[in-house]
């Protein structure tokens, strides 16, 4: 009986071929947007995981922060609160494997007749192990240029690109303020970070010359720590928060003259905000499958109506209730099945498409593909109700004389 209604139900949408695509049209839009938005979803997710896990999970950044008491207050870094003698001790906590400030501001960097917008950084040479960097050529500060305060930088590979093109810039000569600096090393491309900069669009010099040489001032921007233990991150936290309150003579938690941000929470927020945009793309998305099974109704409700003679003969020859209510849901779902396959199809493709196009990333998810055609065939079965008791409860008299 089954495989009779199935082919009963495929004959007819062969029947009526351009009906039937029309009708499926609601279901192929539907499940190839969800597979489609969906995947944009997890793709800017990923992109996020991997720009903050390209840092450490076990990264701590210590900022300059604004106390918090009544009246104007200044915004969150723009304090003069953290100095090197707070890195320093920092640095010696046992739960630290390396730490360095970094101090940093936009510059006009000039090559010959070229020049550049851009960061300029002052760290300590072991900033590539703080933030997991490595180098593409040269090599990267010492301590002894540190400690010498020497003029000297690695630059990364969009200034590498806007300021010499195809050539080797090791050994050239930027300046900066005026201020001539050597090129000793180039940083490996990182890209966009979590916010979308631009993460290679930078130079980087000894904290020391630019804090003396460059900016003149005499606090630090920023501290990179970088704990032992990963597990052990929010007690080292805690550990340098007691420590900076101490150093900076504060007893209330509440008038703090820092901030810091751990890496792990900022994921976790970063993974729930998209998680939540994701999920808000894929409901939209799935209204369309709902418009579909609209659609179904529909054109099953004509159907019927077309067919009003055919259930009378079928019924007086002693096809039972559930026997026609069988035939049309099956041709429901049979619509919706071929719908699901081919907007699966499209999904798929389209994601591909839009990622070569935009140069986003996008990753499609097999369970999101198996959830939109368990749906598709949820919303045939579902929508295919009405119009198959309609014709199961027509009576075959009334059936026979129908014109």
């Amino acid at each position: 009986m089954y495989k009779e209604s199935f082919l009963m139900a495929w004959a007819s949408l062969i029947a009526n071929k351009m009906r039937s695509i029309l009708t499926m049209l609601g279901i192929i839009i539907g499940v190839a947007a969800v597979i489609a938005l969906v995947s944009i979803g997890n793709g800017v997710k990923q992109d996020i995981q991997n720009s903050i896990s390209s840092l450490g999970s076990n990264l701590l950044m210590v900022m300059p922060g604004a106390p918090r008491t009544p009246g104007v207050r200044p915004s969150a870094g723009s304090m003069k609160s953290l100095k090197v003698s707070d890195y320093e001790a920092i640095s010696k906590l046992d739960g630290v494997k390396a730490a360095s400030p970094m101090t940093n501001g936009s510059y006009v960097v000039i090559y010959q007749n070229k020049n550049w917008t851009t960061s300029v950084s002052g760290v300590s040479y072991n900033y590539l192990d703080v933030n997991n960097w490595s180098m593409k050529s040269g090599r990267f500060l010492s301590e002894k240029n540190v400690q010498n305060r020497e003029r000297v930088a690695v630059v990364g590979k969009t200034v590498v690109k806007n300021l010499f093109g195809d050539e080797d810039p090791v050994g050239a000569e930027i300046r900066v303020k005026n201020i001539p600096f050597r090129i000793i090393g180039v940083l490996n491309s990182k890209g966009s970070g979590a916010m979308g900069n631009d993460q290679d669009d930078m130079v980087i010099i000894p904290y020391t010359t630019a804090m003396e040489r460059v900016e003149g001032v005499d606090y630090l921007r920023m501290i990179y720590v970088v704990g032992k233990d990963e597990n052990g991150i929010d007690r080292l936290q805690s550990d340098i928060e007691n420590l900076l309150r101490v150093r900076h003579g504060i007893k209330d938690t509440n008038l703090d003259d820092f901030n810091i941000q751990n890496m792990n929470s900022i994921m976790e927020t970063m993974e729930e905000t998209t998680g939540t945009l994701t999920l808000f793309l894929g409901a939209v998305a799935a209204i369309s499958l709902v418009v579909g099974g609209i659609g179904i109704m529909n054109i099953m409700l004509v159907s019927v109506t077309e067919r009003t003679r055919e259930i009378g003969v079928r019924k007086a020859l002693g096809a039972t209730y559930s026997v026609i209510v069988t035939q049309f849901l099956i041709e429901a779902v049979v619509i919706s099945l071929m719908g699901g396959i081919i907007g699966i199809i499209l999904g798929i493709g389209s994601s591909k498409l839009i990622g070569m196009a935009s140069g986003m990333s996008t990753v499609i998810s097999i369970p999101t593909i198996v959830m939109s055609f368990a749906f598709s065939m949820a919303i045939g079965l579902i929508f295919g109700i009405y119009p198959a008791r309609k014709a199961a409860k027509l009576n075959p008299i009334d059936a026979l004389h129908y014109e």
